[in-house]
């Protein structure tokens, strides 16, 4: 990318927050005209600002950890194995509550469950800091998900019921945000361990979730009277029967990503059979319940199909075996630990750009072409990761290119792939944008634990791991007829 394309770049970005700002000032602020709401100024540009620094704040969240694992360890003194639950606790936590958060969020308000996150994430952020033993930390990591489950629904939700025709390109910056955060969180993580203590990796949330908080309650507009059915009773047998099954689904890839895992062990059989019967029974329930949990047309229905499969497949499945690219730099090439973990800025950097360039352009694009761009562009990403470098190319720039031309695609296929089932049903956004992190976030799991799983099984892993980018090019370029499938729309909806 040459630097007139970076001045392109950052020239649609101002464009569109001079969009989301053109309401800042009372005077020229948008009134809501809709009979059911507050005839008073919105000013989009602060409330943009207030829902991504909630995104920045969880996208952070799911990577600076990871960095503070061996300082915890030796602070708290435990065993590594019960450090990693401080991950996965907070996996299952984020899977198990992300539907539920969204349909809160349609019941009660996007205002409102925005304000509950931020709050409980922020508290369990701080209480994190002060635990005193790893028991204690890792059910406060669970607290912390259950409140970091509620960001995306409830600000998607914002976002579709306060910015008018803006909703489009305002929900295709989300895109940009995440890899914000993901990239920074390393850094800060580091720093922290470094020069102050492992505990400033969620002290960190604490100032971030107050500003808002405080901006949030100043600058959101309140909830609809009529929003969120108050009257209505939540489904608790869906709940119970979605949350079951995905609760054993997790334990089963959480156990198939150990080493020495066997799939014929009673430990993944079992939970994985609980997680089919689980399922089974919870699409039975709510195709014969008059007011279920999550309407089956959301799930497998004309166009939310095809838009559920292929985000799982872009963001989950391909950004899976992503995350695992440093360790393939350094079992296949020798790269330390320092050049395998900067491999993935590449990565970060062209999702942001194209993010911000595709959502400029998808008014006229529509939402099918940039998904075709996007998929081809990560099969050759995906397909270069797992061939070695030709002669005069080191391996470190070969996987950082690669790395690259994934980010990419990701980059074009976010704002489309968040759009085209958002406009299906605006007034369901919470629980779409819900399902979306679900199914991103249950693909991710299982991409990792099934390729961890053939890793940890192979004589040599840099060779096995070359083979599990050909599988995920295979998987991304077998979804390319559902790009048909996905419902197209041009201008803003």
């Amino acid at each position: 990318m040459g630097i007139g394309d970076d001045l392109d770049d950052a020239l649609s970005w101002l464009a569109i927050v001079s969009a989301l700002h053109q309401s800042s000032h009372p005077a020229e602020a948008e009134k809501i005209s809709e009979p059911d709401r507050e005839d008073r100024p919105v000013h989009r540009g602060l409330v943009f600002t207030v829902v991504a620094l909630a995104l920045i704040m969880s996208s952070v969240d799911s990577t600076i950890v990871a960095t503070a694992l061996r300082a915890m360890q030796d602070g708290l003194h435990t065993s590594l194995n019960w450090v990693g639950w401080t991950l996965t606790a907070y996996s299952f936590g984020l899977a198990l509550m992300l539907p539920i958060s969204g349909k809160l969020s349609a019941r009660y308000g996007h205002r409102r469950v925005f304000l509950w996150s931020v709050a409980a994430f922020t508290t369990a952020s701080l209480g994190c800091g002060m635990a005193d033993n790893i028991y204690v930390l890792i059910v406060l990591r669970a607290l912390q998900a259950a409140g970091g489950a509620g960001f995306t629904p409830s600000a998607t939700g914002i976002v579709v019921d306060h910015f008018g025709k803006e909703r489009d390109r305002a929900l295709g910056l989300f895109g940009s945000i995440f890899p914000i955060g993901s990239m920074i969180g390393p850094v800060f993580g580091g720093l922290f361990v470094t020069y102050w203590t492992w505990r400033g990796v969620f002290y960190v949330n604490v100032p971030i979730g107050l500003v808002a908080m405080v901006l949030a309650l100043r600058y959101v507009p309140r909830d609809r009277p009529a929003a969120g059915k108050i009257g209505s009773r939540l489904d608790g047998t869906g709940v119970t029967l979605l949350g079951s099954g995905l609760l054993a689904g997790m334990i089963a890839a959480s156990y198939l990503g150990e080493g020495h895992a066997q799939p014929w062990s009673p430990a993944f059989l079992v939970p994985s059979a609980i997680t089919i019967v689980a399922l089974w029974l919870f699409f039975i329930h709510s195709i014969r319940s008059a007011h279920p949990f999550i309407e089956p047309y959301m799930i497998y229905g004309r166009g939310f199909g095809p838009v559920n499969l292929l985000n799982a497949l872009y963001g989950g499945v391909a950004g899976g075996v992503m995350a695992l690219v440093p360790l393939y730099a350094t079992n296949r090439y020798g790269i330390d630990a320092l050049g395998s973990g900067t491999l993935l800025i590449a990565q970060g950097v062209a999702t942001i750009f194209v993010s911000v360039a595709a959502t400029m352009v998808m008014r006229r694009t529509g939402y099918r072409l940039p998904l075709y761009f996007g998929n081809g562009t990560m099969i050759a990403g995906l397909a270069l990761l797992a061939v070695s470098p030709p002669a005069g190319i080191t391996p470190y720039a070969w996987l950082a290119g690669a790395a690259l031309l994934v980010g990419v695609g990701n980059g074009a296929v976010n704002p489309a792939g968040r759009n085209a089932g958002l406009q299906l049903e605006p007034g369901q956004s919470s629980t779409i944008a819900a399902l979306r992190s679900l199914g991103r976030q249950v693909g991710s799991i299982v991409a990792v634990s099934a390729a961890t799983a053939v890793i940890a099984s192979g004589a040599d892993p840099g060779d096995v791991q070359s083979w599990v980018y050909v599988v995920a090019a295979l998987l991304v370029m077998a979804s390319m007829p559902v790009v048909h499938r996905i419902p197209d729309h041009h201008g803003a909806w």
